[in-house]
């Protein structure tokens, strides 16, 4: 077989095989998915999902037909491995396939906790597939007391539809706050505020010991800060780090996930990579994004670049979190800020990120005409006098236009 496969059945998968249709390639196309369900979003996992509010089959990215329609073959709960670069080949279930080119769009792992401390019992779980959530989901009942280990945003996610559904809820965060490595303290505050306000109980510089159980189930946490909790169950949300296992057998070269170069390309001739697990150069460095829109915008980057475009990738960052009534929109990136200057409207706040005099990055919560212009701005490289943003009365679309 020839052609083109793509292993790693998520979003940037998805999007990778559909813009090689887009763009008129006819060759086979092959997508391959550990997971037996095709790919689908998951943001609303930890939330719409969690809270019984999308049915599954909403997730999917796209109906099944759209592939069959598209020519392109779904190999669901299929492993690949012994990929031999060389040789351009690849087993997948057992089978070995040959390959025009090769895109590794694996994804991220969730980080889990040691079985030294527990991290094994039943009842301890990570929110990172669809099969996390259903083995979680009938858990979450009224009075249910939960542990929430991990104050990003996955783990505050989870918190907040927790205590949403009536649930006890504690949350640890090791470091001394909340979004300690994402956000301002600024953003943390707002956002902590919201937590307290609906019961979490959120304990910061606080570390977890140790789980305990019965039967082999969960029933306790000991914490750093002397305390122990009776649970129910815990929630793992301290992290992911990139799927890189297939790469590093064949020999690819790794540097915080898959290396590539600005078209998308490995070590590897003929042999890509897009989406969580890759790392690609920007601005002097190598960055790595964990999110549904660089998914897609680099997976179809790099599907262009299979056909020859030799177009190099450059991201336009943007991140999105709800919690309770709050919608945060992220645009930028806050690397190396300086100074936060801080705007407040009605209902609103967003949180401007400088270095120096550069706008890097901006936080809108409910507020999304300064997420639209903070967005804006940051594409067509403008950094407005910060007296501006912080004055409530200016207009901000008027920064657009100068």
């Amino acid at each position: 077989m020839s052609g083109i496969i793509i292993v790693g059945g998520g979003q940037a998968g998805s999007s990778l095989a559909a813009k090689l249709r887009t763009l008129g390639y006819e060759g086979a196309v092959t997508l391959v998915g550990a997971e037996p369900v095709p790919p689908y979003q998951r943001p609303p996992l930890s939330k719409a999902y969690l809270l019984g509010e999308m049915a599954e089959e909403r997730l999917y990215l796209r109906p099944e037909s759209f592939y069959e329609d598209q020519r392109i073959e779904l190999r669901l709960g299929a492993t690949a491995s012994t990929l031999d670069t060389k040789a351009k080949t690849i087993v997948i279930g057992g089978e070995t396939l040959g390959y025009d080119h090769l895109a590794l769009t694996t994804g991220s792992i969730p980080n889990q906790l040691p079985a030294a401390i527990g991290g094994k019992l039943d009842g301890v779980f990570t929110v990172r597939g669809l099969a996390d959530v259903d083995r979680m989901a009938p858990l979450f009942q009224s009075g249910a007391r939960v542990l929430v280990v991990g104050g990003g945003y996955i783990g505050l996610e989870a918190a907040a539809v927790a205590s949403k559904l009536g649930l006890d809820v504690t949350l640890v965060e090791m470091t001394e706050r909340i979004l300690g490595r994402v956000a301002a303290p600024e953003t943390a505050d707002a956002i902590r505020t919201a937590h307290i306000a609906h019961g979490v109980d959120i304990r910061e510089g606080v570390g977890l010991v140790e789980l305990t159980g019965s039967e082999g189930r969960v029933t306790s946490a000991a914490l750093t800060d002397g305390s122990a909790l009776d649970v129910d169950f815990v929630i793992v949300g301290t992290g992911i780090r990139p799927d890189t296992s297939l790469a590093e057998a064949a020999g690819i070269t790794l540097d915080n996930g898959i290396a590539v170069d600005e078209m998308g390309q490995t070590s590897a001739p003929g042999v890509w990579s897009a989406g969580d697990c890759a790392s690609f150069p920007w601005r002097g460095a190598r960055l790595r994004l964990e999110s549904v829109q660089n998914a897609i915008d680099q997976a179809e980057a790099v599907a262009a670049n299979m056909l020859g475009a030799h177009t190099a990738y450059d991201p336009r960052p943007w991140f999105w979190s709800d919690q309770y009534d709050l919608k945060l929109q992220i645009a930028g990136l806050n690397t190396g800020y300086t100074h936060v200057v801080t705007r407040t409207g009605e209902g609103t706040q967003s949180f401007w990120y400088y270095k120096d005099a550069e706008l890097l990055a901006v936080d809108a919560i409910n507020a999304p005409r300064d997420y639209m212009v903070g967005k804006r701005l940051i594409d067509m490289g403008k950094s407005p006098d910060a007296d501006v943003i912080r004055d409530p009365s200016s207009d901000l679309k008027a920064l657009l236009r100068a």
